[in-house]
């Protein structure tokens, strides 16, 4: 078994082999909880909730961890421009995003965990940065010092002054060392969520007298040439992931995912942390990274009035529909999301479960004829089709278009058949929910439904018409039931219908 990954810090494809052979350990960047998780959130999730199914199929040990950040600057805010708590504004849309996560059919994850539940990690993480002199301390916090670490940039590819050129979400302060630096523990404002933390540091008079003016700093006791001093805050947004990945990894482990946006500064930043905190190399062996999504063509936001969450995506479409659309497009690649591209994948998932019907509606045998016996080993065969795609880089792209083709080739072989032996059928019903299963599709039970009496009566008409010839008849009745939902198929074995999705 070979799987290959395409690693954002090599930028080539590499043969996938973890750490530890019984056990894959993967963290990926979760959301900030201060509004409904959108179709960006969408793409990601689903993308490595895929990932995480493909890995477990090929018979890996997964632990797949997500963090929730549920304390940072863009909570505090909204929580204020809303009049409540960060923690009220925190508790909604958590379990608003776990709702989301639920209706999508993602699965995978096996812990979600929350930034506040490790703040002494953190707080150990912080020490230890300080004590190797990776960190220092100024009237607003405490900063970490990318000048220290001679390899920050070799995940984007960025030099520190490119670094400090392109700085995004990073924190301000007359008082830094380097533009790029950033604030791993914050000294909290009154109004602000704070946990005490006690620190030794050495400090100039004049650092010392400026930060005593700050609420949340106080005064403990001068040991030797350091000033020990206790500050009130709330750890930086960076370092909350590393203190959570190495309380349940340690300081290496297989994969690390997210999007593309966080590469810099946020990925960057990670690997700078840990790797000075641990001073061992790689932190993570794989950066998996998924593509921008558009909408319409444009980057989705709530000024231009294109931003879309996922509860209201999915008052338009159904998850297996959503989760199709995605997996059409490699986790790398951007994606654009527009009606008519999502019309497209509720037909094509729609041809795939009229295959489905159309096999388990066929009467059985015990009876296995030659071109059975034929067709049944070619269609197995497309397994290792399958196979071979996603291991390449889980190219699901490639994936589903084996399964369109087992689809057709299925169509053709029971077109003129009015019976199939008993283990073909269920070889092929098998089959496709076994592969469509690493989509998160064809999951739905099958069954054929019933017509009314009234369409039933429209049929027979129909059919009365067909036979009399009044061909003007039966394409007016044809188009009626077209507009009650019913589809009708002219076959050699006579009518066939199904009922519009």
């Amino acid at each position: 078994m070979t799987i290959k990954i395409f690693n954002t810090m090599t930028r080539k494809k590499e043969i996938f082999e973890p750490i530890n052979k019984d056990k894959v350990m993967m963290f990926v960047c979760g959301p900030t909880v201060y509004d409904h998780s959108h179709l960006g959130h969408a793409r990601t999730y689903v993308a490595f909730d895929i990932i995480s199914r493909w890995l477990r199929y090929r018979g890996y040990n997964l632990y797949y961890l997500q963090n929730i950040t549920d304390l940072d600057d863009k909570i505090i805010q909204r929580a204020r421009e809303l009049g409540i708590s960060p923690k009220e504004l925190v508790s909604k849309f958590e379990e608003a995003h776990y709702k989301d996560m639920e209706l999508l059919g993602i699965t995978s994850v096996n812990k979600y965990a929350p930034a506040t539940d490790f703040i002494s990690a953190i707080i150990k993480q912080v020490k230890t940065l300080i004590e190797k002199d990776f960190a220092y301390l100024i009237e607003d916090g405490i900063y970490y010092d990318i000048s220290k670490f001679s390899e920050y940039g070799k995940l984007s590819g960025r030099t520190i002054l490119e670094a400090e050129d392109a700085v995004s979400r990073i924190d301000e302060s007359v008082q830094k060392k380097n533009k790029g630096d950033f604030c791993i523990w914050k000294i909290s404002k009154p109004d602000e969520p704070k946990w005490n933390f006690e620190i030794e540091v050495k400090v100039t008079k004049e650092q010392f007298e400026k930060m005593m003016k700050t609420p949340a700093s106080r005064f403990i006791d001068v040991i030797n040439d350091k000033v020990r001093i206790k500050l009130e805050g709330r750890p930086g947004w960076h370092i909350e992931d590393t203190a959570i990945s190495e309380s349940h990894f340690g300081p290496q482990y297989d994969i690390h995912g997210g999007a593309r946006d966080l590469i810099f500064p946020h990925h960057e930043a990670e690997i700078s942390l840990m790797e000075a905190a641990s001073g061992k190399k790689p932190f993570v062996r794989y950066w998996l990274h998924t593509g921008f999504l558009t909408v319409n063509g444009e980057k989705m936001a709530k000024s231009l009035g294109n931003f879309i969450t996922i509860k209201d995506a999915l008052k338009k479409f159904d998850a297996e529909t959503l989760r199709l659309f995605f997996a059409f497009t490699h986790y790398r690649s951007p994606i654009d999301f527009t009606e008519k591209n999502l019309e497209q994948s509720k037909k094509s998932l729609d041809r795939l479960y009229t295959t489905l019907e159309n096999v388990h509606s066929m009467k059985t045998v015990k009876n296995i004829t030659p071109q059975e016996k034929q067709f049944d080993k070619k269609f197995l065969g497309y397994k290792q089709k399958f196979i071979d795609s996603m291991d390449d880089d889980f190219n699901t792209l490639e994936a589903l278009k084996v399964l369109f083709k087992m689809s057709n080739e299925v169509n053709r072989f029971i077109t003129h058949r009015k019976e199939l032996n008993k283990d073909v059928k269920e070889n092929i019903l098998n089959m496709f929910k076994e592969l469509g299963s690493i989509f998160g599709i064809l999951q739905k039970e099958i069954k054929k439904e019933e017509l009314s009496d009234e369409i039933k009566k429209l049929v027979d008409e129909r059919e009365e018409a067909r036979k009399k010839k009044d061909w003007k008849t039966a394409d007016a009745i044809r188009t009626k039931l077209s507009n009650m939902g019913v589809i009708l198929e002219d076959t050699l074995e006579g009518i066939k219908w199904k009922i519009k999705k």
